[in-house]
């Protein structure tokens, strides 16, 4: 039976901290580290849903990919969320790891679970750090090439759904097969996609200047905007395998409590292909 530290560092072996940027909070935030580990949940935020989730499973670790302490607190006191959530966690005696940034650039990482959800064959990192094999997103070809409105059908498909959902820039008959993608807030790196030389680029959180600004580039490739949650969620499986492989005897629970924002969607027109 692992431990809460032997959790911990399992994890850390597959998701280096020195990978995390530098403003970032990763590993263990909450918790005792000689406490045995048998039952964990995993989800992409810590929110009081999850938490709640967590409790109620009897969950001895709850594993996320947002961190709870992001930015520094002067309190934990219960009448703040951040507290709240603290006092939870402890009363309950599940402790909590985060694994952020340093999951987003691991390999395997965050934008492997989210390209193997699509069926895309990995090559390499989008932004390449180190050595080249890790780095924040990820390039790769689908097996098949199709257009730009099956390709967005099939993202929709493979990601769980949201208010948000999933729409697409560009010619819906656009051929598609070399795809970049990258989980969570990608329009950083709108300058990366073209330069690779892609034909879609699939993320979340995309801007209207940024996007207007990329389709005028010549050359630019389409673009698929999804869900922030939704596009970080294949991560949770790949996390589970990681602690699964250390100790099979762990009851892992992946968290299907959708923590997006968002909670009405309203279509506006008829442009859904």
């Amino acid at each position: 039976m692992l431990t809460v530290a032997e959790a911990a560092a399992t994890l850390e072996a597959a998701y280096p901290p020195a990978l995390a940027q530098d403003w970032d909070a990763v590993g263990l935030s909450v918790g005792d580290p000689d406490e045995p580990v048998r039952r964990v949940l995993i989800a992409v935020d810590p929110l009081p849903a999850v938490i709640g989730e967590a409790i109620a499973a009897g969950a001895d670790l709850l594993v996320t990919h947002h961190p709870l302490l992001l930015r520094g607190v002067h309190g934990v006191a219960t009448t703040g969320p951040k507290g709240s959530a603290i006092h939870r966690l402890i009363r309950a005696g599940t402790a909590l790891f985060t694994a952020h940034t340093n999951a987003d650039a691991a390999a395997p990482g965050v934008s492997d679970a989210l390209a193997d959800a699509l069926d895309v064959a990995v090559e390499r990192p989008l932004a390449p750090e180190g050595d080249g094999t890790v780095g924040i997103g990820r390039i790769g070809t689908l097996r098949q090439p199709e257009t730009l409105a099956a390709f967005t059908r099939r993202v929709a498909d493979a990601l769980p759904p949201t208010a948000w959902g999933v729409r697409a820039a560009g010619d819906p008959d656009r051929t598609v097969e070399k795809v970049a993608v990258s989980g969570g807030a990608g329009d950083s790196m709108l300058h990366l996609a073209r330069a690779a030389g892609v034909d879609v680029y699939v993320t979340a959180d995309l801007r209207h200047h940024p996007a207007t600004d990329h389709l005028a580039e010549p050359g630019a490739p389409a673009l698929v905007d999804v869900a922030h949650w939704a596009s970080e969620h294949p991560w949770c499986g790949q996390a589970a395998g990681v602690l699964t492989a250390a100790d099979p005897s762990l009851e892992i629970i992946v968290s299907t409590t959708r923590t997006d924002a968002w909670t009405v969607g309203v279509p506006s027109g008829a442009l859904i292909p």
